[in-house]
């Protein structure tokens, strides 16, 4: 039943077979030898992928998928990415492209442009940006030795990891990936690496290179657990994307699947709104080490006010420890003037010493009580808040975000505190 649950879950519908039958599979084009270079080579222990058949139907679906996307290239790895759902419909080639086709743009929007790298870029800064949150010692080890992802993770997301695990183990974590959004990939990441997180610490460079060239073996389900946690614990707005796939606008009201598991926030897609992330440069995004995360999410996360489209199904007991902590690091007077209830203020000027360590404070006791709760760093000088949040990476502060557009995203609002007077 994988077949159709997976097409199922892709939305895919309609005539599928009068679609596929009238794309021109037989005329030659100039990607043919690079797909007969490919199949050849593309998870072929396989019986039916390698057989002469498999090989005939491969050619027909990459062909078609090429055809009939002009805007879209023929990158290396979409063999890869075919063949499960060319090895789970097997005698329904039509359903294997219709599935291919749905998959692509929900999880790889763009990333087969002729020019892909500003895509391509983007999705490796993010990823970067979620190694640093959930794991920053990890991060500091891999960043110090130059390990970047665009070392070893542009084949993963290509290819959504076909290339690099067996079919058998794909089947596995895309039964779940297909259930989360277009950001659970990132997780995915993450728990691979968590995986293998003690002979990265333990090593430099070149082994590190080593140990990727030839993944070790990864415990499937381990990595499935592993990312729907790290998903649950990652505000939806620190994964946002400028070239991800825009929503598409929900045209009938039944939109709500209560069905959808507890990790899935993208149906359907929150509209747009003021407190929503903005869109920065890809450079100043670089240079950030810990994600951004949305006013509108940061509400949300402090439950200021029952406010937001989205609130989770699973059952929030109210304990009476708050899940996340707000530093506003601006200085005393602009924080007595007006502040995020329950935010604590660490101005940036005095905050670390000039060895980077924290300054004595009356707040860093608070602050390193919340050590592996989501911290949101919060100011008015952008530059600022991305410098306190790295140097707390640095000090293995995980789960640290910043608040995009800083206190002036929350002003409008009507949320900001003033303490009373002293009389």
């Amino acid at each position: 039943m994988r077949g159709l649950t997976w097409a199922a879950l892709l939305g895919v519908e309609g005539a599928i077979h009068d679609k596929y039958d009238a794309i021109d599979k037989d005329t030659p084009i100039p990607t043919d030898r690079q797909i007969e270079v490919d199949i050849p080579r593309c998870h072929q222990y396989d019986e039916l992928l390698s057989s002469p058949e498999g090989h005939a139907k491969f050619r027909r679906v990459l062909k078609a998928w090429v055809v009939s996307h002009p805007d879209l290239v023929y990158w290396q790895g979409l063999d890869s990415l075919c063949a499960p759902f060319l090895y789970l419909n097997f005698n329904n080639e039509a359903l294997a492209y219709a599935c291919m086709s749905a998959f692509i743009p929900k999880y790889l929007y763009n990333f087969f442009l002729k020019d892909n790298s500003h895509v391509i870029q983007e999705y490796l800064t993010v990823f970067s940006q979620m190694i640093a949150f959930h794991d920053p010692e990890l991060s500091n080890h891999l960043n110090e030795i130059g390990f970047i992802p665009d070392l070893y993770a542009i084949p993963w997301f290509l290819t959504m990891f076909t290339h690099v695990f067996p079919l058998h183990k794909i089947f596995h974590l895309w039964d779940t990936l297909l259930l989360g959004n277009s950001s659970f990939p990132f997780c995915i990441g993450v728990a691979i690496l968590q995986q293998l997180r003690d002979r990265l610490l333990a090593n430099g460079f070149n082994e590190c290179i080593l140990l990727f060239s030839d993944l070790p073996e990864i415990d499937i389900e381990r990595c499935v657990r592993e990312s729907i946690n790290l998903f649950c614990w990652t505000p939806k707005s620190a994964t946002y994307r400028q070239h991800a796939q825009p929503p598409k606008p929900t045209a009938d009201s039944s939109g709500v699947r209560s069905s959808t598991p507890f990790f899935s926030t993208e149906c359907p897609d929150p509209p747009k709104t003021d407190l929503s992330r903005e869109s920065i440069p890809l450079n100043d995004l670089k240079s950030e080490v810990s994600p951004r995360i949305s006013a509108e999410d940061l509400i949300d996360l402090c439950e200021l006010t029952v406010t937001g489209h989205f609130k989770t199904p699973t059952k929030k007991t109210k304990s009476s420890k708050p899940k996340l902590l707000v530093v506003d690091i601006r200085n005393s007077e602009d924080f007595i003037r007006g502040h995020i209830a329950g935010s604590i203020n660490i101005p940036f000027s005095a905050a670390f010493t000039a060895e980077g360590e924290l300054t004595q404070g009356p707040f860093t006791t608070v602050l390193q009580s919340f050590k592996g709760k989501v911290i949101v760093i919060v100011g008015h000088v952008a530059k600022h808040t991305a410098e306190f949040a790295a140097h707390l990476v640095k000090m293995k502060y995980p789960r640290i975000c910043i608040l995009d557009g800083g206190i002036n995203k929350i002003k409008p609002t009507g949320l900001l505190t003033v303490p009373s007077p002293q009389i």
